[in-house]
């Protein structure tokens, strides 16, 4: 398992205190740069790349996430109620204190992602790449991870109860480590999740 970054990226611009609502970006680049306390509710971007960026106090709710990325970032204290990210690219990012009602990830790579103990209940995930990624305790009662790669994802203390994981790759998950009553799986992944507890199928 790789190690994630846990330090922040070093910014050398700072964007403080604005109002981004209904703001539409199309392309836009952004590296080394502090967003704090920036309202983007309900913006729109498409195909805009933020490199080793700084997040702090910035609301995301509904705003609309469409092949853009998110490379290496930091996220602290971000509220994402009813964003939605449609084949982006959110790989290396860390998220701290961040809330997630509602969120809709649709397709995209968000590998390397660190979201220990983060509340992910209303969050939605299809098809998504989550390689690699730290679940460490994290609430995830009745999440769908509906056909997602969850190879080699961190999930100790996860809870998963009543979760949807149909079609999703499961390798790396002990079963022994969370908490799985109610969870949804196909029979496919029932057979390794026999097999990590050591069972024969006959």
């Amino acid at each position: 398992m790789a190690e994630r970054r846990r330090n922040a990226p070093k910014t050398t611009t700072t964007v403080l205190d604005r109002d981004w609502t209904t703001t539409e970006l199309a392309g836009e680049h952004y590296e080394h740069t502090a967003f704090r306390d920036v309202d983007m509710t309900e913006l729109t971007n498409r195909g805009a790349t933020f490199t080793d960026c700084v997040f702090s106090g910035v609301e995301f709710n509904v705003s609309t996430h469409t092949e853009s990325a998110f490379l290496n970032c930091a996220f602290t204290r971000c509220t994402f109620f009813n964003a939605t990210f449609t084949d982006c690219k959110l790989v290396g990012g860390v998220f701290t204190d961040c809330t997630f009602d509602l969120l809709a990830v649709t397709g995209g790579d968000w590998s390397f992602t660190a979201l220990p103990g983060a509340d992910l209940r209303r969050a939605t995930f299809t098809r998504v790449r989550l390689h690699d990624t730290d679940l460490t305790a994290a609430k995830c009662q009745g999440t769908s991870f509906l056909t997602c790669d969850l190879t080699d994802t961190t999930w100790h203390g996860a809870d998963l109860t009543k979760a949807d994981l149909r079609g999703s790759d499961l390798q790396g998950l002990n079963p022994t480590e969370v908490r799985l009553v109610g969870a949804m799986i196909d029979p496919e992944q029932a057979l390794t999740i026999a097999t990590a507890l050591g069972l024969r199928i006959c």
